[in-house]
C-alpha cells in the first residue's frame, strides 16, 4: 500500500516544518511519494525500504541528489540513527506498532518529531484522553500525540479497506528523573485503574503530601486513578521530580531499546 496523493505527502512535508539542519527518515519510502517533496526541503533525507525493486528505482531517481540517503533495510531493524531525528512517511499499517515502540519507547528517545500516516482507529486509540494501556499511555506522556486529518483509503493503491490519518508526534521536554517518576505512577494507575489516584502516589511521598499536589494540578484524590488524564499523570510526575525528597525507583532497562514491548506490570 503505497501514498497516491501528491497533496497529502506535501502537506505532510510542510506540517513537519523541516530545514537544511535537520534528519529526516521515510520508513517504507515505496516509490518515492513522499521522499520527493522532503528532498525539496534540503535537509538531510534518509530514504528506508525493504523491497529491492523499490530500493533500485529510488537510487536512480535520488541519484543527483547527495543529501537524499536510499537505506536497504526493514524499518523494524534498521539501526536508528544517534543524534535527534525527524520522521515523515506513510507507514505500512501491518507494522506500524513495531514501528512506534522503536521511536516512542526507549529512554532517551532521538525522534523529536514525526508526522506520519497511520491507520484510523490506531490514530484514534493513540490520541485518547485516557490510553487503554500502559504501553500507549508511556508515549502518550512523553509525546505530543495529535490526530491532525483524516485520510480517505482512496489515497492509497491499493486502497486499504479503512481509512488513515495523519498522526503528528512532538516529543515533550520530560527529562529522565521525571520520566522515572512517571513510569513508577503509571505503572500503578494501570495495575489498579480503580484505586484512588491519591494511592497511586504512596510508594513515592506521604498521604498529604499526595494530596496536595494532585489538588495542586486540578485531580481530586478520591478519582479513580484511571479516570486521570495522561496529561495531569505527567504534570504531577514533574512536580515530584523536583522534589529531591522522592526517590523513584530506576527506569527497567528494556526502556532503553525500542525493541521490547511496554507490559503492563
Amino acid at each position: 500500500m503505497h501514498l497516491l496523493s501528491g497533496r497529502v505527502a506535501d502537506r505532510l512535508v510542510r506540517d513537519a516544518g523541516l530545514g537544511r539542519d535537520d534528519l529526516v527518515i521515510d520508513f517504507g519510502a515505496g516509490p518515492g511519494s513522499i521522499t520527493a517533496p522532503l528532498a525539496g526541503t534540503g535537509s538531510r533525507v534518509l530514504a528506508v525500504e525493504r523491497d529491492e525493486a523499490f530500493v533500485r528505482a529510488l537510487r536512480r531517481r535520488f541519484a543527483d541528489q547527495p543529501r537524499v540517503r536510499v537505506v536497504h533495510d526493514d524499518l523494524r531493524r534498521v539501526r536508528l540513527p544517534g543524534r535527534d531525528f525527524a520522521v515523515v512517511a506513510s507507514i505500512p499499517f501491518a507494522v506500524t506498532t513495531p514501528l512506534l515502540r522503536r521511536l516512542l519507547t526507549p529512554v532517551p528517545s532521538r525522534l523529536a518529531r514525526a508526522d506520519v500516516v497511520v491507520e484510523w482507529g490506531l490514530a484514534r486509540r493513540l490520541t485518547a484522553a485516557r490510553p487503554r494501556d500502559l504501553e500507549a499511555a508511556w508515549w502518550a506522556a512523553r509525546f505530543d500525540l495529535r490526530l491532525v486529518r483524516r485520510i480517505p483509503a482512496s489515497c492509497f493503491t491499493p486502497a486499504p479497506g479503512v481509512d488513515a490519518a495523519h498522526l503528528s508526534i512532538r516529543r515533550s521536554p520530560v527529562d529522565r528523573r521525571t520520566q522515572a517518576v512517571l513510569w513508577t505512577l503509571l505503572g500503578a494507575v494501570y495495575r489498579r485503574p480503580d484505586t484512588p489516584a491519591r494511592h497511586v502516589l504512596g510508594d513515592l511521598v506521604a498521604h498529604r503530601l499526595a494530596h496536595r499536589v494532585l489538588r495542586a494540578h486540578g485531580t481530586d484524590p478520591a478519582t479513580p486513578a484511571g479516570e486521570v488524564r495522561i496529561g495531569h499523570w505527567t504534570a504531577v510526575a514533574t512536580t515530584l521530580a523536583g522534589d529531591r525528597a522522592v526517590s523513584p525507583p530506576p527506569l527497567p532497562r528494556a526502556l532503553g531499546s525500542g525493541h521490547g514491548r511496554v507490559r503492563d506490570r
